[in-house]
């Protein structure tokens, strides 16, 4: 499955998912998010069972702020319509796994 890029207008069928969510909250003036945007799409590649999706926070400011994100990339883990975990920085893709397997 490929990663779907999330806005305003589709979050609410995001969030309404039956899959566990991996939002990936970026912009692509940041070194650090070009780091792990090649990590979250082989996720998503390999692991269809969940949703994976990006959030330019530059273009969709009103999400970046629901989630309180400070700073970027921030992932953030949902089940259910809820947030489950989330993590601000660049992190390898074990550490990133083992968040969706918590849920």
């Amino acid at each position: 499955m490929s990663v779907l890029s999330i806005n305003k207008n589709n979050f609410d069928s995001v969030k309404s998912s039956d899959k566990p969510v991996l939002l990936d909250f970026y912009a692509d003036w940041c070194g650090p998010c070009r780091m792990v945007s090649p990590i979250v799409e082989e996720i998503a590649e390999e692991h269809p069972q969940y949703l994976i999706g990006k959030i330019n926070v530059d273009k969709e400011p009103e999400l970046a702020q629901q989630f309180k994100v400070l700073s970027i990339p921030t992932l953030a883990v949902m089940k259910n319509g809820e947030l489950i975990s989330r993590s601000a920085g660049a992190r390898p893709k074990a550490d990133i796994l083992a968040m969706l397997a918590r849920v």
